[in-house]
C-alpha cells in the first residue's frame, strides 16, 4: 500500500512540476482587459507582462528577475507586478489561484497568455509573439 502511495504521489508530482510555469492561452480569459487604472502603471507601447505575487513566495522572485530581463531586452514592453493580497478584488475578477501567475497583455490591454508558476524566460519571450503588434515601417 505504500509503495502505491508513493508511486502516485511521485506521479503527480512530476505532473505538476512539468505544468507549472507554461504559458498557455486560456479561453476563459475572452476579452478581458486591464488598462492603467487596475494596473497602477501604464501599459507597455507594444505589450505588457503583469505579475501577480505575494510576500512570501520564493518563485515570485525569480519570476520578476525573467520578466524583468525580457522586459529590457524587448522594446516596448513593460513589466508591472501587482501584490495579490492589496488587490484581491482582481485577483478574484481574473481568476488568479496561486503565485506567481503572469498574464501577458496585447498593446490594448488585452490578456492573450498565462502562466502559472514561475515561466521560462524563452517561453515568455514566445509568448510575446502573440500579444506584440509588429511594427510599421
Amino acid at each position: 500500500m505504500c509503495v502505491l502511495v508513493l508511486a502516485a504521489a511521485g506521479a503527480y508530482g512530476v505532473l505538476h512540476q512539468r505544468r507549472s510555469g507554461r504559458v498557455k492561452v486560456r479561453g476563459r480569459d475572452g476579452d478581458k482587459r486591464l488598462g492603467a487604472a487596475e494596473l497602477g502603471e501604464g501599459l507597455g507601447e507594444r505589450a505588457t507582462l503583469v505579475q501577480f505575487s505575494s510576500a512570501f513566495c520564493a518563485p515570485c522572485r525569480a519570476t520578476r528577475t525573467v520578466l524583468g530581463e525580457v522586459a529590457e531586452m524587448v522594446p516596448g514592453v513593460a513589466h508591472v507586478e501587482i501584490d495579490a493580497e492589496e488587490h484581491l478584488d482582481l485577483v478574484r475578477r481574473l481568476d488568479i489561484l496561486k503565485t506567481p501567475t503572469v498574464l501577458v497583455l496585447d498593446a490594448e490591454g488585452r490578456i492573450v497568455r498565462r502562466a502559472t508558476g514561475q515561466p521560462r524566460r524563452a517561453d515568455v519571450i514566445a509568448a510575446l509573439g502573440d500579444a506584440v503588434i509588429p511594427e510599421r515601417t
